[in-house]
């Protein structure tokens, strides 16, 4: 793989080399890393299986020692891949409550956050892709 990030690599099955793409990918790139599933009302309602999380959307937490809390994300961390849920804290050695790192895999979106047009349109591109799919399928 070469030294600087390349968007055309396709993949490695060496776990080094996966680490190095995630790690130096820019930030738009590292935006869809930080995907989720959505809940199967929104599945049905928008016919697509998971979108990039977003300041403002509840998530529910799926997995860990806060498995079944929801709340809405306050904060989204680009360079460490991690998102942050009101509420979901966790209690430091001198007895501060600081916000718990979530790994966006643990989460699910309940309600998105539609207060950005660009959102909106990346949907409608999502499933337009998605319908664009079954027509070929269809085809063969």
């Amino acid at each position: 793989m070469a030294a600087k990030w390349s968007k055309s690599w396709k993949s490695s099955k060496q776990p080094r080399k996966q680490r190095k793409y995630r790690r130096n990918a820019p930030l738009h790139v590292r935006h869809k890393f930080l995907a989720a599933n959505l809940s199967k009302e929104l599945r049905k309602k928008y016919g697509i299986r998971a979108l990039p999380l977003r300041k403002g959307d509840t998530v529910k937490i799926m997995r860990g020692s806060f498995k079944g809390k929801t709340g809405k994300i306050s904060r989204i961390d680009l360079k460490k891949l991690k998102v942050y849920v009101e509420n979901i804290t966790m209690l430091k050695q001198d007895g501060r409550k600081v916000p718990m790192p979530l790994e966006p895999s643990n989460l699910q979106i309940i309600a998105l956050n539609l207060d950005d047009k660009k959102r909106l349109k990346a949907i409608e591109r999502k499933q337009k892709a998605k319908e664009k799919e079954k027509s070929k399928a269809k085809q063969k």
